[in-house]
C-alpha cells in the first residue's frame, strides 16, 4: 500500500503505521491499529465518542488526521486500565452507574481523564464544563458527573499516600 508512514506512541507503546493522507486518527486507531474504544458517533466532533487525548491534549479523533499522530503520544481508553486493574474512573463509572448501552462511556472517560491529568479537585461546573463536549441519550449526567467526582477524590489518596510512603523511605 502507497501511503505515509507514521511513527508514533500509542498508550506508552511506539507503533508505526502507514495510513492515507485523508484517514482520520479514529480509522488508524480502529481499523490499522485494533483499538476500537474510540466510537464514531457523528463523523463532525460533535458528540465526543471519539475522544482520544493527544499529546496532553483532548480532541476528537474523527477531526484529526492519522499523518497528525508522527512523533506524538496518543492516549486512548484502552491506554487507562493498568492491565487487569481498572482505572479509579473506570470503577467509579461502574459503581455508579453512569454508562448504559456503551458508546459514549469511551469518551466520556478520556474527556474526564484529561480533566483529572490538569485538576485533581474538579468542583461540579469544571466537570460539567470539561464533559460539555460529550453527548449521551442513555444515562443521567448527574451519574456520570459524581462518578468524576468520586475518581478525583481516589486519585487525590491515591497520590497522598504516594507521597507518604515515598516520605517514609
Amino acid at each position: 500500500m502507497k501511503g505515509i508512514a507514521v511513527s508514533t506512541t500509542v498508550n506508552g507503546d511506539a507503533v508505526d503505521f502507514v495510513c492515507e493522507g485523508r484517514e482520520t486518527l479514529l480509522d488508524v486507531l480502529r481499523n490499522r491499529l485494533g483499538l476500537i474504544g474510540a466510537k464514531e458517533g457523528c463523523g463532525t466532533g460533535d458528540c465526543g465518542a471519539c475522544s482520544v487525548i493527544l499529546d496532553g491534549e483532548l480532541i476528537c479523533s474523527c477531526l484529526a488526521l492519522g499523518a497528525e499522530a508522527e512523533g506524538r503520544e496518543v492516549e486512548t481508553v484502552e491506554g487507562m486500565a493498568d492491565g487487569n486493574k481498572l482505572h479509579p474512573l473506570q470503577k467509579r463509572f461502574l459503581e455508579k452507574a453512569a454508562l448504559q448501552c456503551g458508546i459514549c462511556t469511551p469518551g466520556f472517560l478520556i474527556a474526564a481523564k484529561a480533566l483529572l491529568d490538569s485538576n485533581e479537585n474538579p468542583n461540579e461546573s469544571e466537570i460539567r464544563f470539561a464533559l460539555a463536549g460529550n453527548l449521551c441519550r442513555c444515562t443521567g449526567y448527574d451519574k456520570i458527573v459524581r462518578a468524576v467526582s468520586a475518581a478525583a477524590g481516589d486519585l487525590r489518596r491515591q497520590k497522598k499516600a504516594r507521597l507518604k510512603r515515598r516520605a517514609t523511605k
